[in-house]
């Protein structure tokens, strides 16, 4: 029997019949020849290779897998990533990134597995990947879209260094209004950061329209509590000149916009999401000691006044920063250059996401939960938040 056989038959059996036992069949198959290891790990490449056709990303690949299968099942899907990358095409330092951060699968391998186990390990792993669906394609030059300049070769900037540095004060203190206060420091230097690029862009090509188009990156919207998280995302990626799209059923919303702006969406959402934790946690632990036990709904309605809040906060501080640097500008071609922007994210998006729908925010119904957010966010008062937009 040829070992191109004995996967060809395992897959038959595992892959597309659907009766109980036909993975321990095809596991058993397997296990019992050692020759078709090789052909195995290289037909779990071909997978991960179509998945990339298809719209994923390494990240994304990671996050699905956690969110349906079990650490195993991670570890293999990270090292059939590491070893297809060799074969594969350059695609830029947001996908470089992503390869770095793959779980390290010497470092959290577990004891070897038995060949069966192994075999029905790899075989759930591949029935996963062979049932992703596609999904919209985020690099540039997709679609037929002209590739993307700017940002993508640049060092960072010491707008964006300084930017880090208060985010990471603020979550270090334990102070919650010192926490406020730096973020809204960061949240007006992005902003600031957002015009300084729009400008220099519109600059290397001598009018008012820049060079550049939008990109977009996949941001994961993690559980618990994922609904309050991607209000959170979405306020943050408003307030930054992008648009985000939630995508629940696998756990990420995709955020849509300039280069500059996405990775201060990336980097204030972050951060945003460890205050909170934080605050939540020395909240909840005041609400415990007072007697109360429901935990989860405080929790989430903590979250969503949290978002709401911050929301406000962030996009008071962008507007005050831009509006005072179209005051003191220059050039007078600025306020088009932001406008133009405005347009290119907004068409990008409408043909990504050609049909989306709201939802609006359910759970938040803790009246203490919702208060201890607002405060933890800021002392204003909060107007409505648009629904979130759903793929």
């Amino acid at each position: 029997m040829s070992t191109p056989s004995t996967v060809d038959r395992a897959f038959e059996t595992a892959l597309y019949d659907t009766a109980a036992d036909a993975l321990d069949t095809a596991a058993s198959l397997l296990a019992a020849d050692p020759a078709a290891d090789v052909e195995l790990a290289r037909r779990g490449e071909e997978f991960v290779a179509t998945a990339w056709r298809r719209g994923w990303q390494p990240a994304d690949l990671v996050r699905i897998v956690r969110r349906e299968l079990d650490d195993v099942h991670v570890r293999l899907v990270a090292a059939l990533i590491r070893a297809q990358a060799p074969d594969d095409r350059a695609r830029g330092p947001r996908w470089a990134a992503q390869l770095d951060d793959l779980p390290d699968a010497e470092a959290t391998a577990p004891p070897r597995a038995d060949r069966f186990s192994h075999a029905t390990a790899v075989l759930e792993l591949y029935r996963l990947l062979l049932r992703l669906p596609g999904l919209e394609p985020l690099e540039a030059g997709a679609a037929g879209e002209a590739p993307r300049r700017g940002r993508e070769n640049r060092p960072e900037s010491r707008a964006l260094a300084r930017i880090r540095a208060l985010l990471a004060k603020a979550e270090a203190t334990g102070y919650p209004e010192e926490a406020e206060a730096l973020s809204a420091k960061a949240q007006e230097l992005m902003a600031r950061h957002s015009v300084d690029e729009a400008l220099l862009a519109a600059q290397a090509q001598g009018s008012a329209t820049s060079p550049d188009t939008p990109g977009a990156c996949r941001i994961g919207v993690e559980p618990p509590y994922e609904q309050a998280k991607a209000v959170l995302l979405d306020a943050v990626a408003d307030a930054n000149h992008c648009r985000a799209v939630w995508n629940e059923t696998f756990g990420f919303s995709t955020v849509v916009g300039f280069e500059a702006d996405l990775e201060a969406v990336e980097l204030l959402y972050t951060s945003l999401l460890v205050q909170a934790e934080a605050a939540m946690t020395k909240a909840e632990a005041g609400q415990r000691a007072g007697g109360r036990k429901r935990t989860k709904t405080f929790r989430q309605s903590f979250l969503a006044a949290y978002a709401h809040r911050a929301g406000t906060r962030l996009r008071a501080a962008a507007e005050a920063a831009t509006e005072a640097a179209a005051t003191g500008a220059a050039d007078a071609n600025l306020l088009p250059v932001l406008a133009s922007r405005e347009v290119a994210v907004t068409d990008r998006v409408e043909r990504m996401f050609p049909q989306t729908t709201t939802t609006r925010l359910r759970g938040a119904a803790d009246a203490a939960g919702w208060t201890e957010g607002t405060r933890a966010a800021d002392a204003a008062r909060v107007g409505h938040h648009r629904p979130l937009k759903r793929g």
